[in-house]
Order: C-alpha cells, then sequence, then structure tokens
C-alpha cells in the first residue's frame, strides 16, 4: 500500500506538537503556521481539527495540568487538600514554564481548571470554611504557587565566588546555590506552604469559634 503523501493528523498529535514547540521555544513562537511546518503540513491542515490558536492552546493547557490534584479534597481535611492540590499544581507549572501563562490566567471557560475550581471551593466549604474565606484562600493558594513555579530563587544567583567575596560577607557561601537550586527551591517551597497551612489553621479555629 503506497504511503500517504500527506503526514495524518490527530488531535493528540497536533497538541504534543504544540507543547513540545512551546516547552523548546516559549509561548510567544506558537503559531499555527510555526506549528504546521513542525508538523510538515499546511496550516489548513490544523484548521480542520482547531478552529484557532486559543482553543488549541485551551486543550493543550488541559492535558498539561491534568495531573494536578484536588482529590485529598474529598475526605473533608481541607489541609490535606490544600497540600496536596499546592504540590501538584506546582509540578505541573513547573514541568512546563513556558505554559505558565496560559495555566496561571485563570479557568476561563477551561472545563478541566474550572472542574478542579468547583472541588477546592467547595471542599473548603464543605470543611466549614465561609465562602469568602474559600475564595481568598484558593486565590492565596495560587499566589503562592504560582510564584513557586515562575522562577528560581537559588538560579539568581552567580556560581562565580568572587563576586560576593569582600563585598558582600553575608553571601560568602551564596556561589553555591545554583549547584543545589532544585533542593533549595523545593524545600522554600515547602517551608512557605506549611507557615502558610499553619497561619491558616489558626484562623480557621478563629473564624470557627466566632461562627
Amino acid at each position: 500500500m503506497a504511503r500517504p503523501k500527506t503526514p495524518i493528523l490527530s488531535k493528540p498529535a497536533i497538541r504534543e506538537a504544540a507543547l513540545t514547540l512551546i516547552d523548546r521555544d516559549g509561548l510567544e513562537k506558537l503559531s499555527m503556521r510555526r506549528l504546521a511546518q513542525e508538523l510538515d503540513v499546511q496550516a489548513a491542515s490544523l484548521y480542520s481539527h482547531y478552529r484557532t490558536k486559543d482553543e488549541l492552546l485551551t486543550e493543550v493547557a488541559d492535558e498539561a495540568t491534568a495531573g494536578i490534584d484536588v482529590s485529598g479534597f474529598a475526605g473533608g481535611d481541607w489541609r490535606e487538600g490544600l497540600t496536596v492540590w499546592a504540590r501538584s499544581y506546582r509540578d505541573a507549572l513547573a514541568a512546563h514554564p513556558h505554559l505558565l501563562p496560559v495555566v496561571a490566567a485563570g479557568p476561563g471557560r477551561r472545563e478541566e481548571a474550572l472542574r478542579r475550581a468547583d472541588a477546592v471551593h467547595g471542599g473548603l466549604v464543605g470543611a466549614g470554611w465561609p465562602p469568602r474565606y474559600a475564595t481568598m484562600i484558593g486565590a492565596s493558594t495560587k499566589y503562592l504557587v504560582v510564584g513557586a513555579a515562575t522562577q528560581s530563587f537559588a538560579r539568581g544567583f552567580d556560581d562565580d565566588v568572587r563576586v560576593y567575596l569582600d563585598r558582600y560577607p553575608n553571601l560568602s557561601q551564596a556561589h553555591r546555590l545554583p549547584e543545589h537550586a532544585a533542593e533549595i527551591d523545593r524545600d522554600s517551597f515547602e517551608l512557605a506552604l506549611a507557615a502558610f497551612l499553619d497561619g491558616l489553621s489558626a484562623l480557621y479555629r478563629r473564624v470557627r469559634a466566632e461562627g
């Protein structure tokens, strides 16, 4: 049987190629024309699967964030729910940092993102948080996670010890930070998350006592 002259396209293949392009070159480099070149097809072929780039990005974002876990709220433990959600949320963003503007922009009309938002808000309210607090906790968790995923604190330092000698005596070991960046950034996130949750626990007791 003769091979088809034009590669056979599918939505999964298009999404995979789009995410590969974004991971490699950045979100701003994604266009339907550029993606068509990557797939060795005409741009018109893509439009038979996705009407617009935004429609494609919605599904790419949904697929890239499919591992974000909100199941921890099911048992009624809001602290466990937030912990599982925050960690898996950070992992998803860290895996595809160039996609962060799409994911962090908000759920909009994205079905999977709205499902997660509903589970988070419902889990918090179901555990006894007033709806207004549940909204603010969801937003605050997002700020913490997105901030942690946006950039590396440790990699922001130069690995040349001469930069810090003499002039910055309190930063005499700062040149070692990039070498251990993954560990430092992970542990720093965990510290911030634990402090955040401890603060919420104290607030929760106060809110419940007043209610």
